[in-house]
């Protein structure tokens, strides 16, 4: 009933429950050859595919770049079903018809346990709640990069436009040969006929446009020549030859520089500042103030002819800061708050099996621990930034997003303009990890152009700015018990956990108009403890949402960054008390979770659990799923003078069918690398409602002399592709800590492991 109740609340809050929606048809995401933009000598055939004059293909993007590998995954759908060469498939930005909205990532969003919605016998509530929130998202069609779910979104809708466009081009060249259309082949961008007639799809394309086809057929699987098969990345080229344009890349004609010094206090305001001296300085244009605009903290950006002089002129201005209204934050404040919080409240429950209550009543004995995660930065490469122009009652908007239309919204808020007169590029993104999902950026851009009209401007954080106005992963602790028997048996598990939602938040800055009047429940924050593979046959896991006041956003891999190192962490725990062996333990739990277990036994047999390892060395394992996609890893570490070094990885994965089997093995050891940094190192601690970490030496890195050597294995599946980016990331925490365990005795349970 609870899950109902939520399922509906969300919808209503949304304005979502409309009557009639239960008798009118899915929104088509084809669309028309309209929705593509007009180029010279080009022929769209529907939105998302475009013919050239010389028979090569333009997919409409609309997804952004960020080092997943996501224009070549989809550039392969559309090459495989066209027929045509990788190479002779080409991107433009795709502009902003609902036809592109990430329909995936809204139903992925959903909180029902994965052993419940996989499957053809999926209860009622998943259907409905499946069914609805995917009509929800194709009305609303909010076009965002995010949640592992990009190929996962295209998957049918991308397939489905390339092999209409495909047959169109067969029907047009059959209509002007006099053949029947099934005796035209196309191949390798061409089409031809027994009769010997052969031209490539450009020849064909007017023909084809407007068209609709009598029969269209998507590739049966045995026929696939490129989805399965390795495949140079599109994007690496420029990336290393130098002419990648990232968002900081971007030069316009007159373009000025601009630096943002923000309040160090989050939350803080400005209560008085001297600009005179900085104001005199060579190179210097002028000083704009910024608002809290976006869930940014006020502040002020300093105009220059370059960075450089922008920057030093920012330091130079004589500030006063005042605390945020409600008061200083203390992130170890939080922290005790958030063990009271567990302690004391009863929670919202997301998931309950049997009586978990009753069992413990009953035990002989209950097994309780105490987790704790910090806030986290996302520290990508490239700085946040953006460069916008203002001109003749228009904005120009070139940043590196992966929420396009939310960037032009706020871009049009702050202009005063409508969106319709926002012309948005995105560029290449140096890193996004949930960052850039946010448009404070954008919004202070557009503030800085409005003064600099009609000479575009890009602003540039600081990498110190950037540390220390972040939306943060949200600091959450964990409270585990686990009753066991006369017999020894476990009898139940019980979850209950505290930490800020990030949903409601991240509504609220971006899309306002849709953030509902209260707080549903979210899935981001119990995602990973509630939807455990595990047979225990009394369960009951409980979540307290807060409200600290410390900004927070998506990071990568969200909730199961943190929860799957409380709860891998805590079954290992109860392996140990048991006497079992870790993966033996396991194995015994997931009788009823057949993926889970084939993905585990791939891994461990990869490793050689079991087998002797060299001396002091040790291996720790753990299993999770997330975004669709189930990961397990073994870790091989050791410790030197008190610090550990994870020497390999193992990683078998099963995340349906895959694309391009290189990548994956690409986000596998990227996830690893950068888990294993927040699992080692990562930490932000904030006293007077600053935050401590600055720069790199305060929030170290992962060198490349501490990489492990990653080995990826993947569980081949006729399943639909699910998420790749995020979910090698939750496992490495809890591995690596198991692996710890394995060599000290001694059980850790807060992150970082590295004190």
């Amino acid at each position: 009933m609870k899950r109902r109740t939520w399922i509906l609340s969300a919808l209503g809050a949304t304005g979502a429950l409309v009557v009639g929606w239960g008798v009118m048809p899915a929104r088509s995401r084809l669309g028309g050859a309209d929705v593509m933009p007009p180029t010279e000598g080009d022929v769209a055939l529907n939105g998302w595919i475009k013919v050239t004059a010389d028979g090569g293909v333009i997919l409409a993007m609309p997804r952004s770049e960020m080092g997943q590998g996501i224009h070549t995954a989809l550039a392969m759908l559309v090459a495989e079903e066209m027929n045509v060469p990788l190479s002779r498939v080409k991107l433009e930005q795709a502009g902003p018809s609902k036809i592109y909205g990430n329909v995936a990532m809204f139903v992925g969003s959903l909180p029902f346990h994965p052993l419940e919605s996989e499957g053809g016998n999926k209860p009622a509530l998943v259907r409905t709640g499946e069914w609805m929130v995917g009509k929800i998202a194709r009305e609303l069609g909010v076009i965002v990069t995010g949640g592992s779910s990009s190929v996962a979104d295209a998957w049918n809708p991308l397939r489905e436009a390339a092999a209409t466009a495909k047959a169109s081009l067969v029907e047009a060249a059959a209509a002007q040969w006099g053949v029947p259309a099934a005796e035209v082949v196309a191949m390798a961008g061409k089409l031809s006929h027994k009769s010997g007639k052969t031209a490539h799809y450009g020849e064909f394309a007017k023909a084809a446009a407007g068209t609709t086809p009598k029969s269209v057929t998507l590739k049966d699987r045995k026929e696939w020549t490129l989805i399965g098969k390795p495949a140079q990345r599109s994007d690496i080229p420029a990336k290393t030859n130098g002419t990648a344009r990232f968002g900081i890349d971007v030069r316009q004609p007159g373009l000025l520089f601009a630096s943002v010094r923000m309040s160090p206090m989050l939350g803080g305001t400005v209560k008085s500042l001297e600009s005179k001296v900085a104001l005199a300085m060579p190179g210097v244009e002028r000083l704009v103030s910024l608002d809290s605009v976006a869930g940014s903290t006020a502040g002020f950006a300093v105009v220059g002819k370059t960075t450089w002089h922008a920057k030093q002129a920012a330091q130079a201005v004589e500030v006063q800061w005042d605390q945020r209204a409600a008061g200083a934050l203390d992130s170890q404040r939080i922290d005790a708050e958030l063990l009271a919080h567990i302690k004391t409240d009863k929670g919202t429950a997301f998931y309950t099996k049997g009586d978990a209550a009753k069992a413990e009543a009953s035990a002989k004995k209950v097994i309780e621990a105490v987790y704790h995660a910090p806030y986290l930065a996302h520290a990508t490469m490239e700085p946040m930034n953006c460069t916008a122009q203002v001109k003749d009652g228009k904005v120009e908007v070139w940043a590196p997003t992966q929420v396009p239309e939310m960037a032009r919204e706020v871009a049009a808020k702050v202009a005063g303009v409508d969106v319709d007169k926002v012309t948005l590029h995105v560029t290449l993104l140096g890193g996004g990890f949930g960052r850039r999902l946010e448009v404070d950026s954008v919004a202070q851009a557009v503030r800085v152009a409005m003064a600099t009209s009609p000479r575009p401007v890009q602003l540039l954080w600081s990498r110190e700015e950037d540390m220390t106005h972040d939306f943060y992963r949200p600091m959450h602790v964990a409270s585990l018990h686990a009753a066991v028997d006369a017999d020894g048996a476990f009898q139940s598990l019980r979850i209950q956990s505290a930490g800020d939602a990030i949903t409601p938040r991240w509504m609220e800055r971006g899309l306002p108009a849709l953030a509902g009047p209260f707080d549903t429940p979210d899935k981001t924050t119990a995602e990973g403890l509630f939807d455990l593979p595990y047979g225990f046959a009394n369960q009951q896991m409980t979540h307290v949402a807060t409200r600290m006041g410390v900004p927070v956003g998506f990071w990568r891999s969200v909730g199961h960054s943190h929860n799957a190192f409380f709860s891998e962490s805590f079954i290992d725990e109860l392996a140990a008390a048991s006497g079992k062996d870790p993966v033996a333990f396991r194995t015994t739990l997931l009788a009823d979770a057949p993926r889970y277990l084939a993905v585990l036994q791939l891994a461990t047999s990869k490793a050689g659990w079991g087998s002797k390892l060299p001396e002091g060395h040790a291996h720790g394992v753990a299993l999770h799923e997330s975004f669709g996609s189930i990961v397990a890893q073994v870790a091989e570490v050791s410790l030197k003078d008190g610090v550990p070094r994870v020497h390999q990885v193992f990683c078998a994965i099963d995340c349906g069918t895959v694309v391009n089997p290189d990548t994956v093995a690409q986000q596998m050891e990227s996830a690893v690398v950068f888990g294993l940094t927040a699992a080692l190192y990562g930490k932000i601690n904030i006293k007077d409602g600053v935050v401590q970490q600055t720069n790199f030496p305060t929030y170290p890195m992962v060198q490349l002399a501490q990489s492990p050597v990653v080995q990826t294995f993947i569980v081949p599946s006729t399943r639909p592709p699910s998420g790749v980016g995020e979910p090698g990331l939750p496992p490495i925490a809890p591995a690596v800590g198991n692996a710890l365990f394995a060599l000290t005795g001694k059980r850790l349970r807060s992150l970082p492991l590295v004190a």
